[in-house]
């Protein structure tokens, strides 16, 4: 529940509710010559409460005096006092006379900012120009920047709706939420002098060389998702036909004109996917017009801004003759996310931060899974590439890797925190856009659209949305539209999932009659002490089994809602929990029901589905770290499944197995031993493969290709290592990039720079200063992160400070994290430059992932103490959750290591690996 309706005091980190605003009129002024802005806002307020003081939010800014006029009064009365508090970043300003309850008012405020590279608030973004380095400037205001732009109520329960005038310089566009109603140069016919001193003093700098923009007011919505943008762009554009209106709605996307070309894929998914959202959630897209811009500096990866969609050059630029497979996933991705924000988040918002789930969860279970994997018939209007968006990548089983994995990763940690969890200010609000968020919060969504039926849940959905048209929400005005629609008590059902803690281990014993289900809470450092597991789940069990013909059979009514209950069940045939990966737990079984279930799997026949087997290899690592099994029983597990085809089944066998080259990085004997068992599964993949790809080929074959490749180089494989330099050296040699396909360009490029010397590092740093595509300058970041000479290394870290752009620092650090041989070099980089980077990064998303990349690698006593005094002087309030996490795994990775170091030493000497 918020503040609000829980009966604390609203000025406890809420704004105060005595004023409610419901239009603004907003200009802006950007001078990209001189990096400023300059603004002016007419504010409509209704007075719902009497009052002399008016309390809003405001940050960085440098405000004008602040004048109000009352319809009730008929007097427009200047501020005779202003009072800030930099700490909730608000401004009081008190007026003489107090308005009237149930009165209607208009504030204005004058102010002016520094269009900085702060990646927030309203900054500016640079690029070359014939080796000059020029400048646009667009708005970032996700979670509590809009105040950094402009005087505001700056909280997504107060929607309104936005007026927004640009000027600018005359050779520039101008880019906001809707479409522009007028554009002209300016003449002094243009001015307001009686205005406001403030909007006089603007339109008095102005010369025929400016040019003054209006556009269409919004409909009601929040200042988070308030856009806009000024600079020298170009645009690619395309029409659709929307399924409910009939109307031809404009797309287009923006870039600077380096890069526009490589703008048509991310232009063609959202041409692909807009009318599909419309269809299936039966509410219509209510903007005439959707945009996209990139960013060449942008914190995030996307963002949702209504009508202008913006994201950073890699989520949203592919080169269209050679692009690599995971890059254009990760482009589809995004942009359907994105759009699917149009509706969750934009139209019905969540009323408060501690709902953020119901608008990221909602995105990417929709955006990455149901609307990336629809199929419909061929004589469907809304075919892209001749499929619905991406069948053929398998996104539902992708999905448990990518999201469910994770967030069952995280959320095994005590200092996790549940999918709805209390903000009470901006600190808290950043570090929630996380994997609990994101990939648990569309876990658990996708859980529950299994247990009730996809058509349901999506008819659900759309009762919610249309109940809550340009409205805020709460987690209860979900389940009862989904409740509606399935006549179940989803109340009842999702509670726990959503307002508690954690998730649970099921422990799975046999009975004469079938089968006895335990729940506790699962924790990565092993059995979950009474006062950490209390929570009990409703948790739909969905029992696969075989019926009396041998074929497959699902029980998905079977709902354990107890601490234990019995289940009757035939245990002499095949069986297994979590029929598909779509539960939000691991199962545990006994070691010798496990032993049936991984023959089974191996199976060319198994009734076990693509989904089934990777969560078995996800469960099983996850219960041998945990110590509820062995290591060992793991490993046999994941050896059983070498004649596997399934390029997702390798993936979660590969990222298992890379995950305890990780863990055990400083034990040599165990990294030669782990890696020997790499290069046995996957070096046999890559004869079978070779290197070249075809276009003919499968999506799946491209991308086991690339994966083998990789966790063979990964893994030392000398013919492998060979062949990638060899590629690289040509490369360097000749300039001609034809044998590096562009889905191997990261292996490549990263075993070239740690197997080489000085010369494979310059290049890599001359393909990151002047890169073909986006792709290609983070490949070549990850290799200079690759490098074993202590020499170059300290040149990366030197490099991080001078000439990484801030957006590419977390890639600067991914790529040293990942390389053992610089992880303690990294953590060192970090603490010595702690002070600088916290300053670089203290109002980005970004901060907090840098702790976690420096130290989430740690694994001995020594270190825990280390990192727990490092911090002990800091304030850690902007990322405090990260650092917890952090520390909790270096906690779970010390049990781990002497708990199974014996066990996975025997298991390799039984096997002579």
């Amino acid at each position: 529940m918020s503040a609000v309706q829980t009966g604390k005091k609203d000025d406890e980190y809420r704004l105060p509710l005595n004023v409610k605003p419901t239009h603004y009129d907003l200009t802006i002024k950007t001078d990209l010559e001189k990096l400023e802005f300059g603004g002016f806002v007419k504010i409509s307020l209704d007075i719902q409460d009497e009052t002399t003081s008016i309390t809003l939010n405001t940050s960085a800014l440098e405000l004008g005096r602040a004048s109000i006029y009352s319809d009730a009064l008929k007097i427009e009365q200047d501020q005779a006092g202003e009072s800030f508090d930099s700490t909730s970043e608000r401004v009081t300003y008190a007026f003489p006379t107090a308005l009237p309850a149930g009165s209607k008012a208009e504030l204005k405020v004058g102010f002016s900012g520094k269009l900085t590279g702060s990646m927030t608030g309203y900054y500016k973004a640079t690029y070359e120009v014939d080796g000059k380095e020029k400048a646009y400037a667009l708005t970032q205001f996700e979670p509590t920047a809009a105040r950094r732009a402009f005087p505001s109520w700056d909280e997504p329960l107060l929607k309104a709706t936005f007026g927004v005038t640009l000027i600018s310089r005359g050779d520039t566009v101008n880019l906001s939420n809707m479409p522009s109603i007028s554009e002209e140069a300016y003449s002094p016919a243009l001015a307001k002098p009686n205005e406001h001193p403030d909007l006089a003093k603007i339109y008095a700098s102005l010369d025929a060389s400016w040019k003054i923009t209006q556009f269409q007011s919004t409909p009601p919505m929040s200042t988070y998702i308030v856009a806009w943008a000024n600079g020298h762009f170009e645009y690619l554009e395309k029409f659709v036909a929307l399924p409910l209106s009939g109307k031809e709605l404009p797309l287009r996307i923006y870039a600077t004109a380096d890069v526009i070309h490589q703008a048509q894929f991310a232009l063609d998914v959202k041409a692909a996917v807009l009318p599909l959202y419309e269809k299936v959630f039966d509410v219509a897209y209510p903007l005439p017009k959707l945009d996209t811009l990139v960013a060449t500096d942008f914190d995030a990866g996307a963002m949702e801004n209504w009508g202008l969609i913006t994201g950073r050059t890699n989520a949203l630029l592919l080169d269209p003759k050679k692009a690599d497979l995971q890059a254009k996933k990760w482009v589809a991705a995004v942009q359907s996310h994105e759009v699917a924000h149009m509706w969750f988040g934009n139209i019905t918002t969540m009323e408060w931060w501690n709902y953020l789930y119901l608008n990221e969860g909602f995105a990417t279970l929709m955006g990455e899974v149901i609307i990336a994997g629809m199929n419909t018939p061929a004589s469907s209007p809304f075919i892209f590439n001749n499929s619905i968006v991406f069948p053929e990548w398998k996104v539902d089983s992708e999905f448990i890797s990518d999201h469910l994995n994770r967030a069952l990763s995280l959320d095994s940690k005590l200092s996790s925190h549940p999918i709805e969890v209390e903000c009470p200010d901006a600190n808290h609000i950043n570090q929630i856009f996380d994997s609990l968020s994101y990939s648990k919060a569309a876990s658990v969504l996708r859980m529950l659209s299994n247990y009730v039926g996809e058509d349901l849940f999506l008819k659900g959905v759309s009762l919610y949305l249309k109940k809550k048209l340009y409205a805020n929400s709460v987690t209860n005005d979900l389940w009862e539209g989904i409740g509606t629609a399935t006549g179940k008590d989803i109340i009842r059902l999702m509670d726990n999932w959503i307002s508690k803690i954690g998730f649970p281990v099921l422990t799975v014993s046999e009975t004469p009659t079938g089968i006895s289900v335990r729940q506790d809470r699962f924790l990565e450092t092993g059995h979950a002490e009474p006062q950490d597991n209390e929570t009990v789940w409703n948790v739909p069990l969905s029992i696969l089994s075989v019926d009396k013909d041998g074929k497959a059979v699902v029980n998905k009514e079977a709902l354990l809602e107890e601490r234990e209950q019995t289940f009757e069940l035939d245990t002499s045939k095949p069986f297994k929990l979590n029929a598909g990966t779509t539960g939000v737990y691991r199962v545990l079984y006994t070691p010798e029901r496990l032993s049936k279930i991984a023959e089974e799997a191996a199976k060319n026949d198994s009734i076990f589905s693509l989904n089934d087997r990777i969560g078995l290899v996800h469960d099983a690592l996850a219960l041998s770290k945990a110590g509820l099994a062995k290591l060992s029983s793991a490993l046999t597990l994941v050896d059983g499944l070498k004649n596997e085809k399934e390029y997702l089944v390798w993936s979660g066998i590969a990222e298992s197995l890379a995950g305890l080259v990780s863990i055990w990085w400083e034990n040599p004997k165990i990294v030669d031993q782990l890696n020997g068992l790499r290069r046995a599964l996957f070096v046999p993949l890559v004869n079978k493969l070779g290197y070249e790809y075809s276009a003919s080929e499968s999506t799946d074959t491209s991308l086991l290709r690339t994966l083998a490749i990789s966790q063979a180089a990964g893994a030392r494989d000398e013919g492998v290592i060979k062949e990638l330099q060899s590629r690289f050296a040509h490369f360097i040699k000749s300039g001609d990039d034809s044998q590096i396909p562009a889905d191997l360009q990261r292996v490549i490029f990263a075993v070239a720079v740690r197997h080489g010397g000085r010369a494979e590092y310059d290049a890599a740093i001359r393909l990151h200063d002047k890169p073909k595509t986006p792709t290609e300058r983070i490949a070549a970041i990850l290799a200079l992160g690759a490098t074993e000479d202590p020499e170059l290394l300290k040149e990366t870290f030197q490099f991080i400070g001078t000439n990484a752009r801030d957006q590419d620092v977390v890639y600067f650090f991914r790529g040293t994290g990942s390389n053992p041989k610089a992880r303690r070099a990294l953590a060192n980089y970090f603490k010595d430059e702690y002070d600088s980077l916290y300053k670089r990064f203290e109002g980005n998303f970004t901060l907090k992932s840098l702790v976690e990349l420096a130290l989430g690698y740690f694994s001995t006593e020594a270190d825990a103490q280390e990192v727990s005094e490092f911090f002990k002087d800091k304030d850690t309030s902007k990322y405090n959750q990260g650092l917890a996490q952090v520390q909790d795994g270096i906690r779970a990775r010390i049990a781990y290591i002497e708990r199974s170091t014996a066990d996975l030493e025997a298991w390799f000497e039984s096997r002579q690996l």
